[in-house]
């Protein structure tokens, strides 16, 4: 509809934004900060256009945090930092109830968790009772306290990082834990160019201040929309349903992808097309998503092994007959 077409006294819809040059503009404001990173880039932005929540783990120095926060500045909305320690308690996460003397009543002072993206930094350093604070913010978008049910902003988008290479002081995550991230990605160590860039000071924590936030709470939570709605042919969701019933019947998993996890892999899929500039998804956006998304969600026989699931997801993936166009 036209403005002239609208009647008077009457405001137009708003314009809603471009799936596609939100998560360009997202792009470019991470890679000025974030360096020879760009497959981390890219799955990050998936797991936050699909509206998932985003686990980055590596060894310190990588550039966890600082992919973290530049992800969270170039979102807009409301942001809060949990860093985690042994000694965190699930109401400095979620909130509590306080007594005010003045007026003989009680009421809930909410807790950082109420905020449109909450990076826990170093998760598995939080005790599992704190850690299980945070299943229903993920899960149901919402918190409860001495039994009355507090919603959260919208959107609501969890990014944490951890360490999975040092063991003390820390808390393994759970299967139930890792399930509610759509996304789990490493860092790893940058190439040559990309350190030579940062030794010069160019990206990196130093540049952060420089972000700028490319949209807002109400437009993301449209985009978030947009993406889960992009169609999907026949074909390429049988493609999906082939690939997790591979990973229900295959000898070195003790535990398959679950209902959750297939619904998480078509949403990350549909991201994965915008951020490759297509209002359609292909057999390759599924490939490109299949092993971070379900890498974390599966149990070899040998236990639970993010890096021994990649290589057995590998596999499926050459074994799976992908649809013809």
């Amino acid at each position: 509809m036209s403005l002239s077409a609208v009647p008077s006294g009457t405001a137009p819809d708003p314009v809603r934004p471009d799936p596609v040059h939100v998560a360009a503009a997202l792009r470019e404001q991470v890679e000025s900060v974030v360096r020879g990173k760009d497959d981390a880039i890219r799955l990050a932005l998936c797991a936050l256009l699909a509206g998932e929540h985003l686990l980055v783990e590596d060894v310190p120095g990588t550039g966890k945090t600082v992919l973290a926060r530049s992800l969270a500045a170039a979102l807009g909305g409301r942001f809060r930092r949990v860093q985690c320690t042994p000694d965190l308690l699930p109401s400095d996460v979620t909130g509590t109830t306080v007594y005010g003397p003045a007026t003989n009543t009680w009421s809930f002072r909410p807790g950082p968790v109420f905020a449109n993206v909450v990076l826990v930094d170093e998760l598995n350093r939080a005790s599992p009772r704190t850690q299980a604070a945070l299943l229903e913010p993920m899960e149901e978008r919402s918190v409860s306290v001495d039994g009355t049910s507090h919603a959260l902003p919208s959107p609501f988008l969890c990014i944490a990082t951890q360490n999975p290479y040092g063991s003390a002081g820390t808390f393994p995550l759970p299967e139930s834990q890792l399930d509610r991230f759509g996304i789990v990605l490493t860092m790893g160590i940058p190439d040559r160019e990309a350190q030579r860039a940062l030794l010069r000071g160019e990206g990196g924590t130093d540049a952060l201040p420089a972000v700028e936030a490319v949209t807002s709470p109400a437009d993301f939570d449209g985009v978030i929309a947009d993406v889960l709605a992009l169609p999907m042919a026949d074909a390429v969701l049988d493609y999906a349903l082939d690939l997790v019933g591979a990973t229900r019947s295959h000898a070195d998993l003790a535990l398959g992808a679950s209902p959750r996890a297939a619904q998480s892999l078509v949403s990350l899929a549909r991201a994965h097309a915008i951020v490759r500039g297509r209002a359609y998804v292909s057999p390759d956006d599924l490939q490109a998503v299949f092993v971070s998304a379900l890498a974390h969600r599966v149990v070899t026989v040998q236990g639970l092994s993010i890096a021994t699931a990649a290589r057995v997801l590998d596999a499926i993936l050459a074994s799976v007959a992908i649809p013809r166009p």
